[in-house]
């Protein structure tokens, strides 16, 4: 079903995207993996966390990496008080509206957004995007369900209302009783491909409103063969239908990190890209392991700059070899004075 996107909408995509159509974005608003990588480096929990070494930390990451992105995710509570004076007005901003603080249940994780945070709260301050991720899988239970089909179709709606484009994000997980389970933000190395692709499928029901779909690999990244080996080709299968389902819906798509690797993750890249996604919007995989020198500060932009900078520019460059490049369409019809004024 064609579910054309509305001019707000095509606009802060097109704020998002490079001047060749393509999302090479930074993620900065992980708040769990950052607080970890503080809590090691300080040796205490992370409950303990400063709020001032996490805005040391995001300050850092927008200094060094955010120029080089086409556009940059930060969270209300850290990274935007922390570093939009650093953030350049040519480049996209995204904020993340959803708490990481999700309630876990026997039958599945409910999400929710961040006290006092609002769509209309970041339209105000000049965001070009709206962010969410939902945890989600095909088997949770039907209360679970229930809240987080109606938690997003919320959201859907909040952004339709301030005409600014709503991103989604979707990741699958392991139930309490499963082995291996955690509530970190890594990829689950036991899911199944079809809960990824059913997944997708479910929410690129235009009643949801997502105009661009933030991904996880269907296959574990670690796990993923490389691009050119034989095996590749069944795996390549699953990227497709990802990208089949986006391409119905006429929604752009890009891959998320999930804590891969630099390595894994450009491999990744490479099915997607072949599958028709649009760009990528990663965090961890460009710039986890400079946090591994907290609270050596210092050391850690020198990482930054010697092995974070070039590996943004190799996936820049990626990108802009193998992705599809998304440009808006605006069709307008305006024949005569005052006519697109009193359509809008």
């Amino acid at each position: 079903m064609n579910n054309p996107l509305t001019l707000g909408k095509l606009w802060g995509l097109r704020r998002l995207a490079s001047k060749t159509g393509h999302f090479s974005m930074l993620a900065i608003d992980q708040r769990p993996p950052i607080e970890q990588a503080i809590a090691v480096g300080r040796k205490i929990n992370p409950s303990a966390v400063a709020f001032d070494d996490m805005v040391l930390v995001k300050r850092l990451l927008a200094e060094v990496l955010a120029p080089h992105a086409s556009a940059t995710l930060v969270d209300p509570n850290y990274a935007y008080p922390a570093a939009i004076d650093v953030l350049s007005a040519n480049q996209g901003l995204i904020l993340t509206l959803e708490d990481h603080r999700f309630e876990v249940t026997p039958a599945g994780r409910q999400s929710h957004s961040i006290k006092n945070w609002t769509v209309d709260k970041i339209r105000r301050i000049g965001g070009d995007a709206v962010k969410v991720l939902a945890w989600w899988r095909p088997d949770i239970g039907d209360e679970v369900r229930a809240h987080q089909a109606r938690y997003v179709k919320e959201v859907g709606l909040a952004c339709k209302a301030a005409d600014i484009p709503f991103i989604f994000e979707l990741l699958v997980y392991p139930f309490p009783s499963e082995a291996g389970h955690t509530t970190a933000y890594t990829d689950d190395p036991n899911k199944h491909p079809q809960w990824v692709i059913d997944s997708v499928r479910e929410f690129s029901k235009p009643e949801y409103g997502v105009d661009l779909f933030k991904l996880e690999s269907p296959v574990p990244a670690a796990n993923l063969p490389s691009f050119d080996a034989p095996e590749a080709l069944k795996i390549q299968k699953y990227f497709d239908e990802i990208g089949a389902l986006c391409d119905a819906a006429h929604r752009p798509w890009v891959m998320l990190s999930a804590g891969a690797k630099a390595d894994q993750f450009a491999n990744v890249l490479r099915f997607a890209y072949t599958a028709g996604a649009n760009g990528y919007l990663a965090g961890r995989a460009i710039w986890w392991e400079s946090l591994k020198h907290f609270p050596d500060l210092q050391k850690a932009r020198e990482q930054l700059e010697h092995e974070g900078v070039p590996y943004m520019r190799e996936l820049v460059s990626l990108t802009a070899k193998h992705a599809k490049p998304w440009q808006p369409n605006y069709q307008l019809t305006a024949r005569a004075e005052g006519e697109f004024a009193a359509g809008y």
